[in-house]
Order: C-alpha cells, then structure tokens, then sequence
C-alpha cells in the first residue's frame, strides 16, 4: 500500500485475491468499502441493501432504503 517492506507482513484473501500489508491501517484503507451516504470507511459490520454498502441502517434509510435495521 504505502511502498515499505517489512519483514512482519500479513495477508488478506479475498474474493480470489492475495493482499499483503505491513500494518492493519494500510489494510483498511486499501480494502474497506466506504458507505455510499456519509462517505466513512466500514471497519464494522456495515449494512448491504441491493449491492450497496453502508456503515449503518440509518445511513441505508437516508439513501431512501426501508426495512433496514442494524444488526446487534
């Protein structure tokens, strides 16, 4: 992500994909999706309403979403 090489890195598999990262900040920045009404990065559960993503229910409801409740 930012260009260094360290000897402690990890890897993330996701959808058929390798990712290395040296630190979970640069891992989160590459890899979390931002929610489509306030713009956050989702580090949490986050919510998914017809392929588009959301940090929470009131931000799916804003969008015009219904139904939506946050998982707890």
């Amino acid at each position: 992500m930012c260009g260094n090489s360290y000897g402690m890195t990890f890897e993330v598999h996701a959808q058929g994909a390798v990712h290395v990262f040296d630190c979970f900040s640069c891992a989160i920045h590459r890899m979390a999706p931002l929610c489509e009404h306030c713009r956050v990065q989702i580090i949490g559960q986050g919510v998914e309403v017809e392929g588009h993503w959301y940090c929470g229910a009131h931000c799916a409801r804003a969008e015009g979403k219904v139904g939506i409740i946050d998982r707890v």
